[in-house]
């Protein structure tokens, strides 16, 4: 990816309403189980379903706003979105000021959120399309990723200092503000944006809501990359939280290593994001998205034997450091490959059904691998995962994506 490669003043204010919103996200990070825990003593099982539960209710209430996106202008619709969990998260440090902040209140800012997370990427990915010719995207897609691991490194701990100096609510203002000025710089992104197709009668028919998973699930290039990176993202989440059991409990490591150990890895991502489109370039996307989509799911099983002191930490950086180097380079090309794929008049519901399945997914398996953790111990349940992951890149060996088709990178050219 060069960095003389200009994707024009539109996208320049898209990309920093992203990395805007993003640097907020990751001040937060956490947020909501430390205020949980910290404020409304809330204990293990409340905490999990505040994670679970929020993600999975969030995923169903976006249901129907796939096909209510695809019928409308998109950039309004991502302005909303972000004043929407701009307002929804405003409303905890206020309760907090006011000392009347409930779970139940934290459990449906969660929800809320969630819901239009899944709408703005919806959303974002149909106005890039439109945005950007089709051979730019990889170049953008890589942007973001590359955004996305710098705002990982630098984030939790800006937020954890800001925690310690304001009060476990102090991050959640700084979110909330993140998605106000990522709401004003795509006010400010101004121009022309193509008029969306009509839908057939003033409301949404039942049948539409299901539009999403049907053209994925026909298509037999797209179906087995959706099963395979909801099932890859849905494990390598489900797992996390029972290695941050291991290793501040029964391994005895403190906060800040391991925080350690995935911040500084975050950089292969970075390196990652950079190398996505020279590989592409030189091997092509199918070539790229198999090995690496293989190469990430090797990773994760080495994490079962982690162990106290020095070496442990080590471990755990250097598998996290090759996870995170292949996701970097996986990521994007996939992103482009599948907005590739999609048709114009439908990539909001598709993206949307995408998002709604991994997010429903990662919630499901999270609360399955809390349990087992429970029954198992967290080493057994991480070594579980682990080996589940390992199948995960049978879905690419049994279809090997083909090259996006002349007609469909056509019609992103056109969009």
């Amino acid at each position: 990816m060069g960095s003389g490669h200009r994707l024009g003043r539109r996208f320049g204010w898209l990309w920093g309403a992203y990395g805007t919103s993003a640097l907020g996200t990751w001040l937060a990070f956490g947020a909501f189980p430390l205020i949980a825990i910290r404020v409304l003593d809330a204990g293990p099982v409340g905490v999990a379903a505040l994670s679970a539960v929020g993600a999975a209710a969030g995923a169903a209430a976006a249901v129907p706003l796939g096909p209510w996106v695809e019928f409308r202008r998109k950039r309004p619709v991502l302005i909303a979105m972000d004043l929407v969990r701009c307002a929804a998260l405003l409303t905890v440090p206020a309760a907090y000021a006011l000392g009347v902040l409930t779970f139940v209140q934290l459990l449906l800012v969660s929800v809320v959120v969630a819901a239009a997370d899944i709408t703005f990427r919806a959303a974002s990915g149909a106005y890039l399309k439109t945005l950007l010719p089709a051979d730019d995207l990889l170049v953008a897609h890589a942007r973001f990723e590359s955004t996305a691991w710098t705002t990982t490194i630098i984030g939790p701990p800006l937020g954890g200092a800001a925690i310690g100096l304001l009060g476990p609510v102090a991050t959640v203002l700084a979110d909330a503000l993140s998605y106000l000025l990522s709401a004003l710089g795509i006010r400010a992104m101004g121009g022309h944006e193509p008029p969306p197709g009509r839908r057939e009668g003033p409301r949404i028919r039942a049948g539409q809501l299901l539009d999403g998973w049907r053209h994925i699930l026909a298509d037999a290039t797209l179906r087995p990359l959706f099963v395979n990176t909801a099932s890859f993202n849905g494990l390598v989440m489900a797992a996390s939280p029972l290695l941050a059991v291991l290793m501040l409990g029964r391994l005895g490591f403190a906060p800040w290593q391991y925080g350690l150990a995935f911040a500084l890895p975050a950089a292969g991502g970075l390196l990652g994001a950079r190398l996505a489109r020279p590989l592409v370039t030189r091997f092509g996307q199918q070539r790229v998205l198999l090995v690496t989509g293989v190469l990430r799911a090797v990773w994760p099983v080495e994490l079962t034997f982690v162990g106290p002191g020095t070496g442990g930490l080590l471990l755990v950086m250097g598998v996290e450091l090759g996870l995170i180097l292949c996701c970097g380079i996986f990521n994007p090309v996939h992103a482009t490959y599948r907005l590739q794929r999609i048709a114009a008049d439908r990539a909001a519901r598709t993206l949307s059904a995408w998002a709604v399945t991994t997010k429903a997914t990662t919630a499901l398996l999270t609360a399955a691998w809390g349990v087992l953790g429970g029954l198992l111990g967290p080493r057994t349940a991480i070594g579980l995962a682990g080996v589940l992951l390992l199948a995960t890149p049978l879905l690419l060996l049994w279809r090997v994506p083909a090259e996006p088709s002349c007609d469909a990178e056509a019609a992103g050219s056109r969009g």
